[in-house]
Parts: C-alpha cells; sequence; structure tokens
C-alpha cells in the first residue's frame, strides 16, 4: 500500500492533450501526485513535458518498450495514446509491474480489450478507465436519484449524444477519427463509449443482452456536396464564404480545435495568419472540403439494448448538430428523470393528479464546473491517486471490470449495424464477471 502522506508518482505514455490534461493535476496537487517520466515517440513533445515537469533525462523514454526494459520506476502510468495502441502498450507496463489510468476506448476490438483484462487479473494490476463522466455532478447526483429509488426500478433509458458540427467536422470528417483504420475505432465507441458505460452503470448489475444497431455515413460524402463547392476551401470552391464548414471560419477566424488542426501545436508551435491560410491551402488535411474527405465511419448512429430483466434503453448518436449537447432521460416505475449535462440541472418528475396538473416536478440544480467533461476529469485522477494507494474510500467506479460492460455493448452494436442483425452477448462465456 502507497504511504498515504507521500504524493504517487506516475509515468505519462503518450504526452497527448489527454494523458497532459490528467498529468496536470500534479501541478495543482504536487502533494498527491508527481510526474517523474514520460514515454513518447516525438522528441519535441518528450523535451516539452520533461521541461514542464523538470524531468531527469534517463526518465524520458522514445517507446514503452524502452520503460519496460528498466525496473518499474513508479507506481502507475498514464496511457493517453492513439486507441490502435491502448492495448499493446498496456499490457507491457501491466506486466512490469504498473497500475494504471488508461484513456478510452480501453481498444479497438473485443478480443484484445478481454485480452487485457484478463493480463490485469493474472497480475493483479489496478485498472480505471477514463470514462470521466461517472465523477462528473451531474451523472453523480443523477445515480444517487436512481440508487434511492426515487423512480423505482429503471423501465427503459434514453440518452442521446449530439456532436455539433464544427467537432464533427474535425475529430471525425477531415481528422484522425474520421477513418477506421487510420484512427483504430468507429464513431461510437470513440465518441460514445462515455454513454454506454454511463447506461450500463445506471443499471446497477443488471446485464445488457440483446443489443441491434442502425446508422451509416449519409451526409458527409461526395454526392451530398452542394452545388459550387470545391476541393480544399481557400483553392476552389465557390462557396466557402456562406459554407458553416469553411476551414478559414472555423480555425482561422473563430478559431476552434487548435490542438487538432495545426502542425506541432502541442510542441508550442504557432502560426501566423498568413501561414495558417497557406497550411489550409496546400497540405493541411483540414483545409479539405468535408463532402471530399476520406471518412469512411459513420456519422449517425442508433444503438437499443435489452437488459436480462427485460428493461431496455436507447442510445442516438447525432454527428453535425448546431449545439453540442449530452441528454438523458430515465423512465421508472414510479417516475422519471430527464436532464442535459451541459445545463446544469436535471428534473425528477412524478404522477401526481390534483387540480391544475398531472405530475410533479422537482429540479436539481448542478454546479457544473467549466472543466472538461462536465468537472469529472480532475475528480477521476482523484480518485485514482486514493486507488493506487490503496485507500478504502476509493470509488474506483471506473475500473477495468465495470468499463469492459460498455465497451462489449459498443462493439456488438457496431457488429449488429454492419451486419444488419441483433447481436446476442452470453455472459456466462463471454468473461468472468
Amino acid at each position: 500500500m502507497k504511504a498515504e502522506n507521500k504524493p504517487i508518482e506516475v509515468i505519462i505514455v503518450g504526452a497527448g492533450s489527454r494523458s497532459m490534461n490528467y498529468a496536470s493535476y500534479s501541478l495543482k496537487h504536487p502533494e498527491q501526485m508527481r510526474v517523474v517520466g514520460v514515454v513518447d515517440p516525438n522528441p519535441l513533445r518528450r523535451a516539452h513535458t520533461a521541461e514542464r515537469y523538470e524531468l531527469a533525462e534517463d526518465m524520458v523514454f522514445a517507446d514503452v518498450e524502452a520503460l519496460v526494459a528498466r525496473p518499474k520506476l513508479a507506481d502507475a502510468a498514464i496511457n493517453g495514446t492513439l486507441d490502435a495502441q491502448h492495448v499493446s502498450t498496456s499490457l507491457p507496463l501491466l506486466q512490469k509491474g504498473y497500475d494504471l489510468l488508461l484513456e478510452k476506448p480501453i481498444g479497438i476490438a473485443e478480443d484484445e480489450v478481454l485480452e487485457l483484462y484478463r493480463i490485469a487479473q493474472a497480475y493483479g494490476r489496478k485498472v480505471m478507465i477514463c470514462h470521466v463522466l461517472r465523477y462528473a455532478p451531474f451523472y453523480v447526483e443523477l445515480k444517487k436519484e436512481l440508487e434511492a429509488g426515487t423512480i423505482g426500478d429503471i423501465l427503459h433509458i434514453q440518452t442521446e449524444e449530439n456532436v455539433d458540427f464544427h467537432h464533427m467536422a474535425t475529430a471525425f470528417v477531415r481528422g484522425k477519427f474520421a477513418n477506421k483504420e487510420r484512427g483504430g475505432s468507429s464513431f461510437l465507441m470513440q465518441k460514445c463509449c462515455h454513454d454506454l458505460d454511463l447506461i450500463t452503470w445506471f443499471q446497477s448489475k443488471v446485464l445488457p443482452v440483446k443489443v441491434s444497431s442502425y446508422g451509416g455515413r449519409s451526409y458527409f460524402r461526395e454526392p451530398r456536396a452542394p452545388q459550387g463547392s470545391g476541393t480544399r476551401c481557400l483553392t476552389d470552391c465557390a462557396i466557402e464564404e456562406n459554407c458553416v464548414y469553411s476551414a478559414k471560419k472555423l480555425y482561422v477566424d473563430q478559431p476552434l480545435w487548435p490542438v487538432y488542426v495545426w502542425p506541432r501545436y502541442l510542441d508550442g508551435v504557432r502560426l501566423s495568419y498568413e501561414e495558417k491560410l497557406e497550411s489550409l491551402r496546400t497540405d493541411n488535411p483540414f483545409g479539405r472540403c468535408v463532402w471530399r474527405c476520406d471518412n469512411d465511419i459513420a456519422d449517425h448512429q442508433a444503438v437499443m439494448m435489452e437488459f436480462e430483466n427485460g428493461s431496455t434503453a436507447v442510445h442516438n448518436l447525432v454527428g453535425g448538430a448546431a449545439k453540442a449537447c449530452r441528454t438523458v432521460h430515465i423512465t421508472g416505475t414510479k417516475g422519471e428523470i430527464y436532464g442535459e449535462l451541459e445545463e446544469g440541472f436535471f428534473v425528477v418528475r412524478h404522477p401526481h393528479l390534483r387540480e391544475g396538473g398531472v405530475y410533479s416536478e422537482q429540479r436539481v440544480d448542478i454546479p457544473v464546473s467549466r472543466d472538461m467533461h462536465g468537472g469529472g476529469d480532475y475528480r477521476l485522477v482523484e480518485d485514482f491517486v486514493r486507488v493506487v494507494r490503496g485507500d478504502t474510500s476509493a470509488q474506483f467506479s471506473t475500473s477495468l471490470e465495470h468499463a469492459i460492460l460498455g465497451h462489449l455493448v459498443g462493439f456488438r452494436a457496431d457488429a449488429s449495424m454492419a451486419s444488419g442483425h441483433a447481436m446476442r452477448i452470453d455472459w456466462g462465456n463471454e468473461m468472468p464477471l
């Protein structure tokens, strides 16, 4: 057990935006956590991270193999590598003795996720998945209402994630997650393994047994391109000034998503106005017309689930919405809960026949933080520190064992969408629970 009066020591594996965000917790709470090393193939990223955290020269590594060739050097690792690298980089870390904070999705295929689970169990390692929404105050309070029986037994769960048009265009049409071979994950698993995880969390120990899914890529493809559009916004497009997907409007005038769009932004490089325009005119993939990219993932998808007790759930994923938001509507035997994460409150309703009305409504206000994911990011890291220390007060809400449920639903949903058939989940044969 880690001494409670000493900070846990962690090594960053993959110094991208997500892992660096989690690691920054140590700068605000050095008494709780200390970054002592970094692994990243990018020499500039390694140097930047080493400078920020004052790392010793021999604690900077180009790959995981170099790290695990040494004796164990820290208590845990924060793995923020690309989706397709999550499992291959995590296995040697677990075998070496590191506990792990792993960015979602756990992996890009069902079999490798289950292999990670088996290895973590065999070596007795603690693995927490970055399902930060379980730590967001909005969902924490909602879960308390469910556990208190406020709306009775769950009959149906309806959740929705609306990905706004500029995020969709940037990450899932022009960017690294637009093509499954390049990004590793489907649209559903990259964006909504959070939501599928929440549904299984709301259901507590009631397991999903059947999944079906429908959707596809229907909007962001060449036959949908408006008349006058070209191949690149700033070279041959006649409608750029009036297009909401204009690369100039989104990435220069606004400016949105700089970490994604501008080369070496995470390494501290800042382009001038003219350099940005030239980049979008020439080789920058974010300068391409959204209807003429190499994207092959779905841009909308519906997932339907049936649980072992007969209750049901539906999750809708929509790409290209005007406003980004996550909604939840849970109907129980005694009432219902409805809310939207970004609004900072949800309402609890009960049937109530009286003069002038047929239901009562209670509003539950949530002090939503402006931090990412409704304030869940740092709360997750704080709990991870407790988990690594062996603190019995740790929630360990997003343990690998818990997170696998939603992932398996997602993989089966994608298989259902591809095949056109519902998929059953036989938990007795799938994995130990």
